[in-house]
C-alpha cells in the first residue's frame, strides 16, 4: 500500500472534518467545524495559487491520501509569516530572582510572561494522522513533507519556524492548565473554550488575558504539573521534532499549556540535508528516502528510494509512479 503528500483540495472538506472529529478536542488547528475547514482550504488555495515569492501571511494545507483507493488519511498544515493578522501570542517560563539582606537568602520564582517573540516566524502544525494509519513511518512523511515543502520554496518562509504541540488534556475534566489559568478570567469551561476558538480562533484570550507576569507557585497543582508538556497522543509528534533540530526553549501554549518547538528554519535537519537532482533512469534499488517534486499546486512526495547514477539519481518505479516523475525531471529528497 502506498501513499502520496499532495496540496488540500476543497473537495477534501469531508474527510478532514471525519477527521478532525476524531481529535478528542483542544487540537485548535484542526476543528471539527466545516465552515472554519472550509476557510482554511480556500486559503490554502489562495497561497497556492500565488506564484511570486514575497513572503506573505499564507497558509498551505497538505493531505496524506492513499494513492490506490484515493482516500484521504492524515494532514498537515504550513503557516508562512504568524502574528500579521493579529498578535501571536505564547507564554515564555522565566525565572525572578530576588535576595533580601535581612534574611540572606536567594528566592526564585517561576513565572509566565505573554510575549510576542515568535511573531512573523514560520509554523508548523495541524499534523494529523487517522488512527488507522499509525504505523509504516506515515507520520514521519506527513511531518517531513513540510520541510521539503519549505526547502523547494524557500522564499514563501520565514527565518524562525515553530511548531505548538497540543498540551495535556483529560476528556471528562477538561483542561488543567485553562482551569489554572486563563479560564478564570473567561467564565467558560475547557469545552466551551474549545468549540468557541475552533470558529473564531483564540485571539480572544490573548485579548482578555491579563498581561502582567503570572507566579506559577500561585497555580494549582494540577495546572503547574502540566506546563510544557505535551498531550499523550503528540509524544511521538515531539521526539519527531526533536530529530529535526526543534527544541522546547520555555515557550508554551497560551490555551492549553502545551510545548511550542522552535528552531531556525534552515537547520532544520530535512531542510538543512535534503538536496535536489536530476532524475537520470526509473530504476529499483536505492537508499530508503523521502522524495517530493514539483512546485505550489503541483507539489507530490512520498517514501521511495533514491540511488546514484551518473547524470543525476534513480528513482524506484512505484515512487516514480506516484510522483508523476520522469528522466531529466528534478526532485528533491533527503535520507529517512
Amino acid at each position: 500500500m502506498s501513499f502520496l503528500i499532495r496540496p488540500a483540495r476543497e473537495d477534501d472538506l469531508q474527510a478532514l472534518y471525519e477527521m478532525a472529529k476524531l481529535t478528542g478536542g483542544g487540537f485548535t488547528n484542526l476543528p471539527p467545524e466545516k465552515p472554519a475547514l472550509l476557510a482554511k482550504l480556500e486559503r490554502s488555495a489562495l497561497a497556492f495559487g500565488r506564484t511570486d515569492d514575497a513572503l506573505r501571511d499564507e497558509l498551505f494545507v497538505l493531505v496524506l491520501e492513499n494513492s490506490e483507493t484515493r482516500e484521504v488519511r492524515g494532514t498537515c498544515q504550513i503557516f508562512t509569516q504568524v502574528g500579521q493578522r493579529w498578535p501571536f501570542y505564547s507564554y515564555r517560563l522565566g525565572i525572578e530572582t530576588k535576595h533580601s539582606e535581612a534574611l540572606a537568602r536567594t528566592f526564585r520564582a517561576e513565572i509566565l510572561s505573554l510575549t510576542n517573540d515568535l511573531e512573523g516566524c514560520s509554523e508548523v502544525g495541524g499534523l494529523f494522522l487517522h488512527p488507522g494509519e499509525r504505523a509504516g513511518g506515515l507520520g514521519m512523511l506527513l511531518a517531513r513533507s513540510r520541510y521539503l515543502f519549505i526547502a523547494m520554496h524557500r522564499a514563501r518562509f520565514a527565518d524562525g519556524v515553530p511548531a505548538e504541540l497540543r498540551g495535556v488534556t483529560h476528556h471528562a475534566r477538561g483542561s488543567p492548565f485553562w482551569d489554572g489559568v486563563a479560564g478564570r478570567f473567561f467564565g467558560m469551561n475547557f469545552q466551551q473554550a474549545d468549540e468557541f476558538n475552533a470558529i473564531h480562533g483564540n485571539q480572544f484570550i490573548a485579548d482578555l488575558m491579563p498581561k502582567h507576569p503570572i507566579y506559577t507557585a500561585m497555580l494549582t497543582e494540577s495546572a503547574r504539573s502540566v506546563i510544557g508538556l505535551p498531550h499523550p497522543s503528540g509524544r511521538a509528534a515531539m521526539r519527531m521534532l526533536e530529530h529535526e533540530g526543534f527544541a522546547f526553549e520555555n515557550y508554551i501554549d497560551i490555551f492549553d499549556g502545551g510545548p511550542t518547538m522552535t528552531a531556525r528554519t534552515d537547520q532544520v535537519m530535512t531542510v538543512r540535508d535534503s538536496r535536489t537532482d536530476k532524475v537520470a533512469e526509473v530504476a529499483d534499488g536505492g537508499s530508503a528516502s523521502i522524495i517530493a517534486r514539483g512546485q505550489l499546486g503541483d507539489f507530490r512526495a512520498c517514501h521511495g528510494r533514491i540511488g546514484l547514477s551518473d547524470g543525476g539519481v534513480t528513482v524506484d518505479g512505484v515512487s516514480a509512479s506516484i510522483l508523476g516523475v520522469e528522466p531529466g525531471q528534478e526532485v528533491r529528497h533527503a535520507p529517512r
